[in-house]
């Protein structure tokens, strides 16, 4: 009964943290994984170092994103797209 006592706070802890830590980074990876593949051409896309730019060309590896309206062109590898800009979000 001793040993009960013992272990029940660690599974507690471990249950504490799978629910507050684990859950939700997988519940993020999954949203992110979801964006990524639905990103088009003309998306308005945010960079990782805060680049906001329109995206005009896309392969597997690389996007091409067009920051201004001076047509400045970016190659970017996909993996440092952060997210989607949205109409709400580029008004604020």
């Amino acid at each position: 009964m001793a040993i009960l006592y013992q272990i029940l706070p660690l599974v507690l802890i471990f249950g504490l943290f799978f629910f507050m830590i684990i859950l939700p980074e997988k519940k993020r990876k999954k949203q992110y994984s979801q964006m990524m593949d639905a990103l088009q051409v003309n998306d308005e896309i945010m960079t990782r170092g805060g680049i906001v730019g329109k995206i005009v060309q896309m392969d597997e590896e690389h996007v091409v994103i067009e920051t201004s309206s001076d047509r400045t062109k970016i190659k970017l590898v996909r993996n440092s797209i952060a997210s989607k800009v949205y109409k709400e979000e580029a008004k604020a």
